[in-house]
This record gives C-alpha cells, structure tokens and sequence, in this order.
C-alpha cells in the first residue's frame, strides 16, 4: 500500500450513487453524488490518480457494478453488509454510509462477497432460472392438493396432476367456482412443466461447456442437471479457505442438533 492509494465508499441506489473518497491517512478528499450510468461512474473513476480500492454493499447493482470497475480500479470489494456490524453502527445515510465504506475498506474490516468471473455467468443465469421455476412449481403443485384436501378430498400421490384423470379429479369437486379455480391451477401447471423443460435443455447445453460438469457426473447420485447446479453455485473451490468451508457451502457438512438441557 502506498501513499497514493486512495479508499472509495460507495453507497448504490438506483437513481444515483453517493460516493466517499479517503486518502491513505484517512482524511476525506472528495464527496460526490453522481448518476447510476455507466458512462458517469467512469468519468468519475477515471478523474483518480494512484491506486484505486472500491468497495459497495452486495444488491441488486452489485454484478453489474462489479464487471464495470473491476478493469479500470486497481480492486473491488463487494462486501455483506449483514457481516459488518460497523455498518449498523451510529447514524445512517448515504454520506454515512459511503464514508463507512471507505473507512472499513482502509482497514480492512470488510467481508467480501465472492464474483466470479464471466465466464460462468451464463450457466449461474439459466441454473438460477432452472431453480426458480422448479420452486414455482412445487408451489402450484402444492396449491392444487391444497384445494382438494380443502373439500375433504383425499389427493395422495402423483395421479391428481396426470392431465388423463383430471377430468375425474375435476368432477369430485361440487362447487362451480372452486372447479374453475382448479382448473387455473392447472393450466399454470401445464405452462410451468413446459417451460421447466425448455430451461433444463438450456441448462444441460450450457453446462457441457464447462469441463468440470463431468468430472462430478463421475461420482454417485450426481446426474446432469446436479452436476451443473453445483458447477453453478460453487463456481471454483479456490475461493474458500479450507476443506470444511466447502463443504459446508455446498451442504455437504455434518449438522449437530442438540435437545434442551
């Protein structure tokens, strides 16, 4: 580090973006508020001199301000505002908050949050969409059993969403309303399903560009679409520390639960 470094806070809003900037002392050099434009936060950047550190809270703009400054700074730091309590601390505001930043980015107090490269980005993209769908899924699913049990129903199984007994598992239903109702569900159903295969196809072609996608298919109980989940969230294992954190981030740690006294 040295005397040319300086430290910038950067507190992200949508409409625009309060921005801290400390010198190596840690005497605050220049305030600004500037638009959340591309274009803009370059100009501002390019207007320092030195070395550059960044540092911004993770959120909504976090990917997308992250791929922009990190070829132009000489470090970016997203960090996790829930790991910091010094972020919590005393007054808040968005001067505040971006002197905060600068501050704890001097010290090297920040928590940072791991952005891989691009190359991944697009695989992290279709798995996110892979998995929310699923969800959406399960949701519908689970709204359509509600609704029988809702009319003393018993629904148990897979058959109450097979689209050849629905008319039967339509008819149980005496009150019009609620049957127009189910029905809905189950178009929403139909629609989730197709879409669901459309982006695990997508999920699958994109994952046969990335090497490691095969290497765990060697091992048991992992399939494809596994495979490139795990690709996806992990990323590379080089970003954690030891063994244990690996495994625990993956869900594969041992849990301890343990009763009252």
């Amino acid at each position: 580090m040295v005397e040319s470094t300086k430290f910038v806070g950067m507190d992200v809003h949508k409409g625009a973006i309060t921005i801290a900037v400390m010198d190596f002392a840690g005497k605050v050099i220049m305030e600004s508020i500037i638009e959340t434009k591309a274009v803009t936060i370059l100009q501002f950047f390019q207007g320092l001199r030195g070395e550059v550190n960044v540092a911004f809270e993770e959120g909504t703009w976090a990917a997308w301000l992250y791929d922009l400054l990190k070829p132009h700074v000489t470090k970016v730091v997203v960090c996790n505002p829930r790991k910091s309590a010094l972020l919590k601390d005393g007054s808040k505001g968005d001067k505040i908050d971006a002197r905060k930043l600068a501050e704890l980015l001097r010290g090297g107090y920040l928590k940072p949050v791991y952005h891989g490269d691009n190359g991944l980005r697009t695989l992290r993209a279709v798995s996110r969409s892979y998995l929310t769908i699923s969800q959406d899924l399960t949701r519908v699913m689970n709204r359509i059993k509600a609704l029988y049990r809702g009319w003393a129903i018993p629904c148990g199984g897979t058959q109450v969403y097979a689209v050849c007994h629905r008319s039967v598992w339509l008819s149980k239903i005496p009150e019009a309303g609620v049957r127009r109702r189910a029905e809905h569900f189950y178009e929403q159903l139909d629609a989730l399903q197709a879409l669901r295969k459309q982006v695990r196809r997508d999920l699958l072609a994109e994952s046969r560009k990335h090497s490691p996608t095969k290497l765990l298919r060697q091992i048991p109980w992992i399939g494809p679409v596994r495979a490139a989940e795990l690709v996806a969230l992990i990323q590379t294992p080089h970003r954690f520390r030891t063994k244990r954190q690996l495994w625990n981030y993956s869900g594969l740690g041992l849990e301890t639960h343990d009763s009252a006294q």
